[in-house]
C-alpha cells in the first residue's frame, strides 16, 4: 500500500489484528473464518470471542481492553518514518503463492518491491555453519538460477542464506529475504548492509510488527513464508536437528517441491540432507535438475483480478530483461543454439539456462539437431 495514502478500514483492521499479543497466524485464521473479517473480530463481544476454540481470557482482554486502532495508527506512522511499506492479504499485489497456504500472513511489512516475476521463485536454505563445500554449491545454484530469471528466497541468516542472497545479487538477479523479526532492526546485525542490498534487488519482508525481537519461536513460523513464496525449496547442508528442516517440512505440507544437495557421507552438516533424500526428496546436482523438475509447475499465463474481471496477462510481460533479449533473437524459423549463444554476447551457461526457462514458459520450442524456434502467439 502507498505509505502516503490513508489506510482503508480493512487495512487498519488487518494491521490492528496482527499487533494483538497472543494471536499468531493460525489463531488469526480461526478468528477470520469465524467472524468473516478483521473488523468483525475487533468489534466482537467478549462472550462471542470466548466461544472460539483456543481463545482464552488473555486474548479476549488484549482485544477488548485496548484500542487496537490507536495501536495500529502509531505502528503505521512508524512505518512511514522508517520507509517500510505494508501489504495486506486482500491487496491486489499480495503474492498469489502465499494465498495458497493454510495460514498466510495477513499483513506483510516490506522494504523494496515484490514483482510479478517473483512468482518464479526458489528458496535456498541451509546451515549457518556451512563448510567450504556448502558455500561453493550455494553460490553455484543461486547464481545459476538467478541468471535463469528465478528469484532466490532465503532468510538472511548467517551461512547458506547470506551466501544465496549475495550470489543472486552478484549474478544480476532478484532475491527476497524473509525475516522473523520486525524491520526496525536487522538480524543478525552484521547483515544490515546485505539487507539494504537485498531491498534494492528485490525485497526484505516480514509479518512481524516493527519492534518484534527475533525470538526462537518466530523462526519456524517465518519458515512457512520462505517456502510459501517458492515453487520449491533447496536444502544445502543441514544437520539432523537443523531448523532448516522446518522449512522443508513446511514445503512438503504446502505441496512445494523439496530438493536436497548430497554431501560427504561423514559430514554432520549434511546428515539432514541425507535423511531427506532417503525419505524420497529429490537429489539435485545442479541448476538443470531444478529447472527440469519445476518446468510443469510454471503456468503458461498469469491471472489477476481487477474489479471482478479476470485479466489474462501475456507471459512476455513477466520476463526479465535477459529473457526478453534472448527471446527477441529468435523467430518463427529455426535457429541453432550455437548461433543464439554467439548473438547473445553473454556467458553460454546463462544463455542455456535462460533458454530452459523460456521453454518451460512455452515461449520457445526445441527441435532436433540442436535447433530452436520461437512459438508464434
Amino acid at each position: 500500500m502507498n505509505m502516503k495514502a490513508e489506510l482503508s478500514q480493512a487495512q487498519k483492521s488487518y494491521l490492528a489484528l496482527n499487533l494483538i499479543k497472543g494471536v499468531g497466524p493460525r489463531m488469526q485464521m480461526v478468528l477470520l473464518e469465524t467472524f468473516g473479517s478483521a473488523e468483525n473480530v475487533l468489534s466482537a463481544s467478549a462472550s462471542s470471542l470466548s466461544q472460539v476454540h483456543g481463545v482464552g481470557d488473555k486474548v479476549i482482554n488484549a482485544i477488548r481492553e485496548t484500542n487496537p486502532y490507536d495501536v495500529a495508527r502509531r505502528e503505521y506512522e512508524e512505518c512511514e518514518k522508517l520507509g517500510v511499506s505494508l501489504m495486506t492479504c486482500d491487496d491486489e499485489h499480495y503474492p498469489i503463492s502465499l494465498n495458497e497456504i493454510f495460514d498466510p500472513p495477513i499483513i506483510l511489512y516490506h522494504k523494496g518491491a515484490l514483482e510479478p516475476a517473483d512468482q518464479l521463485a526458489v528458496a535456498i536454505v541451509g546451515s549457518r555453519k556451512c563448510t567450504p563445500y556448502g558455500r561453493r554449491i550455494a553460490e553455484k545454484l543461486s547464481a545459476g538460477l538467478a541468471r535463469a530469471g528465478v528469484t532466490i528466497i532465503s532468510g538472511l541468516a548467517r551461512g547458506i542464506d547470506a551466501i544465496a542472497h549475495r550470489a543472486a545479487i552478484k549474478a544480476g538477479g532478484r532475491t527476497i529475504a524473509v525475516l522473523a523479526n520486525g524491520l526496525a532492526m536487522t538480524y543478525p546485525p552484521e547483515h544490515a548492509d546485505l539487507a539494504e542490498e537485498v531491498s534494492q534487488h528485490g525485497a526484505v519482508l516480514t509479518e512481524s510488527p516493527l519492534q518484534m525481537q527475533p525470538t526462537r519461536g518466530l523462526f519456524p513460523q517465518r519458515n512457512r513464508i520462505v517456502s510459501g513464496l517458492s515453487l520449491g525449496v533447496i536444502v544445502i547442508e543441514a544437520s539432523k536437528t537443523s531448523g532448516t528442516l522446518h522449512t522443508a517440512r513446511h514445503a512438503m505440507e504446502q505441496g512445494r517441491e523439496v530438493f536436497a544437495v548430497p554431501g560427504p557421507i561423514d559430514s554432520r552438516e549434511s546428515e539432514g540432507c541425507h535423511h531427506l533424500i532417503r525419505d524420497g526428496v529429490k537429489l539435485i546436482q545442479g541448476v538443470d535438475d531444478v529447472l527440469q523438475e519445476l518446468g510443469p509447475l510454471i503456468e503458461p499465463v498469469q491471472s489477476t483480478q481487477s474489479n471482478n474481471v479476470e485479466v489474462r496477462v501475456p507471459r512476455e510481460l513477466n520476463l526479465s530483461q535477459q529473457q526478453t533479449d534472448i527471446l527477441n533473437l529468435l523467430g518463427a524459423e529455426p535457429s541453432s543454439v550455437d548461433t543464439v549463444i554467439e548473438q547473445a554476447g553473454i556467458e553460454p551457461s546463462r544463455v542455456l539456462s535462460t533458454l530452459t526457462i523460456l521453454e518451460m514458459k512455452r515461449l520457445i520450442e526445441r527441435l532436433p539437431g540442436n535447433q530452436i524456434l520461437r512459438i508464434p502467439r
